[in-house]
């Protein structure tokens, strides 16, 4: 599980792999000639960012996701052309690290198609010395900023709700996550759930 130079990722020949386990398992919004279920080991998927700007404000964050020590992750790994590496980096980059919150690293995922192959794909990391890591958040916690939250990227319960789709499309199941959309689909229903123009926490 090695750190990589920033130039190094772009130089290198050969395909790039990039490992989603958020909003790039639906919108990976780059070219890429593959797309192959994978699974990563050694980290975990978490809401443990609080975010400033895609899905929150420094006033009202709210919450994505980010890869946390320990565990494991099952994602998508999308394969890049050799010729597109430095331009998918470069939309990474500025997608991604707006904050500088992730680390960028190159991890050994494994595929989970008829090869079964392991391969080293680029990868983003919670910096968990970031004024943004938020840790292990308790369930209500994570309600809270979800149903506060919302950025340039739109509403965050949105996100959490797109990427519970997305993981149920692979045929599986993320249990913190899917609680946590359940209490958001209970909020939608709720006779008390705040009308779409109230100046509320949903906002």
């Amino acid at each position: 599980m090695s750190e990589i130079s920033l130039p190094s990722v772009t130089t290198a020949k050969g395909d790039l792999w990039v490992f989603g386990y958020g909003s790039l398992m639906w919108r990976p919004g780059f070219d890429f000639e593959e797309r192959v279920p994978a699974r990563l080991v050694g980290e975990h998927r978490a809401l443990c960012v609080y975010s400033f700007v895609h899905r929150g404000t420094p006033e009202k964050p709210g919450l994505v996701l980010g890869l946390d020590r320990g565990g494991a992750c099952r994602g998508i790994a999308f394969r890049v052309a050799e010729k597109n590496r430095a331009d998918v980096v470069a939309y990474l980059r500025a997608r991604e690290q707006v904050t500088s919150v992730y680390r960028e690293v190159m991890r050994s995922v494994w595929l989970e198609n008829d090869a079964r192959q392991r391969v080293s794909a680029l990868a983003y990391v919670v910096d968990r010395g970031h004024v943004q890591y938020a840790g292990r958040l308790s369930l209500a916690e994570q309600h809270r900023h979800v149903i506060q939250g919302h950025g340039q990227s739109g509403a965050n319960r949105d996100y959490v709700t797109a990427t519970v789709k997305a993981i149920e499309a692979e045929g599986f199941r993320d249990a913190q996550l899917h609680q946590l959309a359940l209490m958001l689909h209970g909020d939608a229903h709720s006779p008390h759930a705040p009308a779409p123009n109230e100046d509320s926490e949903s906002r």
